[in-house]
């Protein structure tokens, strides 16, 4: 089938796409509209953790279909209170918001820390509203999100922006406490920066950020979004820190694949009331059905362990891959990790990648110095050691 007879036009031009329809796909892999297939190492930028269409997903969606869908927020329904018990079972949490999407978990994380900062002033009895973010990172492309983010040029794109922003430098202990004021009521950060090239944050720092925040009595919103749910190797990114943050935000893998998202929080912060936060679709069965299944898999014996031994498994490749070639090395967590290239060469390995035959290759350079890899948490070794050699080739061919 050709691509012409796609009506493409009718959806609006939002990024540039090569001229593939997808139209199937199975764990590590996707199926276009002319029957190439392609292994997939974006898995919709860490969305489907557990891979293209995995048959538990499959089956809660087809089980609560029958049963219930939507009955409304203004009412309980099983499948979201049991998720919700699964999430504060196994973190440091104890009260859980439901939403739709990573950048709609990051508003509410605002909202409740600004609430939390009306009702607990400083010692002028002025609110407390400012939140301490940091350069190169992204929460999400709502107004807030993106003035919270620190991705360069997105303070003017929809200028102005909210205001009470402020912008640290990630393991720099002394960037934020520069930045805290009698106003502040919250910093906020990704444990591992990943539209920012992969960045983690350092162990020590997250930990003295806690004891920073703790001194000042400002909260600690930790966005996982893109490291929560098993990314990083456990089931949530601080936990490699051994800290207790206040607020966390999670969303992509929370439903492997369906749009579902969470904003989590201590006891002491959910100071919420009625009409303050809602929404629609939040904590619709149908989705929090997914997220059971999900999480559940996640929590199987043996399956986090699996994610930091092929994280290790992929980090030994990526290394030797970078010996081979002469690039600049590897870092990440997990399953979450990236490639630095030493040179711009990232879209057109990309490119050339996704070009190949007779099966393609699926990359991310989300700056082009750099390649982003987040397979499925469940991919196999030998689909480590395929891409390993496919984009082997692809660098032979680029480098002289």
């Amino acid at each position: 089938m050709e691509f012409s007879q796609y009506p493409v036009n009718s959806l609006l031009y939002i990024t540039n796409r090569p001229e593939l329809v997808f139209t199937e796909g199975d764990g590590m892999w996707l199926t276009d509209h002319n029957g190439k297939r392609y292994l997939d190492y974006l898995q919709g930028w860490a969305v489907n953790c557990l891979g293209h269409s995995p048959q538990c997903m499959q089956d809660a969606l087809a089980t609560q279909s029958k049963k219930l869908i939507n009955p409304s927020p203004a009412f309980y329904n099983e499948p979201s209170i049991a998720l919700a018990a699964l999430l504060t079972d196994n973190s440091c949490f104890d009260r859980v918001f439901f939403a739709n999407s990573g950048a709609e978990a990051n508003e509410s994380a605002f909202k409740l820390a600004r609430k939390w900062g009306k009702l607990n002033k400083n010692a002028a009895g002025e609110n407390r509203y400012e939140i301490i973010t940091f350069d190169h990172s992204f929460h999400g492309r709502t107004i807030a999100a993106m003035s919270a983010s620190g991705k360069a040029g997105w303070d003017t794109i929809y200028a102005p922006q909210v205001s009470g922003f402020f912008k640290a430098t990630l393991n720099d202990l002394d960037s934020v406490k520069k930045l805290i004021t009698d106003k502040t009521v919250a910093v906020m950060l990704e444990p591992v920066q990943g539209e920012g090239g992969v960045i983690p944050a350092s162990r020590e720092f997250m930990q003295g950020l806690r004891a920073l925040t703790k001194e000042h009595g400002v909260l600690l919103i930790v966005d996982e979004v893109q490291t929560g749910m098993g990314r990083t190797g456990e089931l949530f990114g601080y936990q490699l820190s051994g800290i207790t943050p206040d607020i966390m935000t999670l969303g992509k893998g929370i439903g492997g694949g369906v749009p579902l998202a969470a904003m989590l929080c201590r006891e002491e912060v959910a100071c919420f009331e009625p009409g303050d936060q809602g929404g629609t679709y939040n904590g619709n069965p149908l989705m929090t059905a997914v997220g059971i299944a999900v999480a559940q898999t996640l929590l199987a014996p043996g399956f986090l362990q699996s994610v930091k031994d092929k994280g290790a498994y992929l980090s030994a490749a990526l290394l030797k891959l970078t010996e081979k070639h002469g690039l600049a090395g590897e870092r990440g967590d997990g399953l979450l990790r990236a490639l630095k290239l030493g040179s711009d060469i990232g879209p057109q390995i990309v490119e050339k990648a996704r070009d190949l035959a007779p099966v393609g290759l699926l990359l991310n350079s989300p700056r082009p110095d750099l390649l982003r890899f987040m397979p499925a948490l469940n991919v196999s070794y030998e689909e480590i050691d395929q891409m390993i050699d496919m984009l082997s080739g692809v660098l032979s061919d680029l480098k002289p």
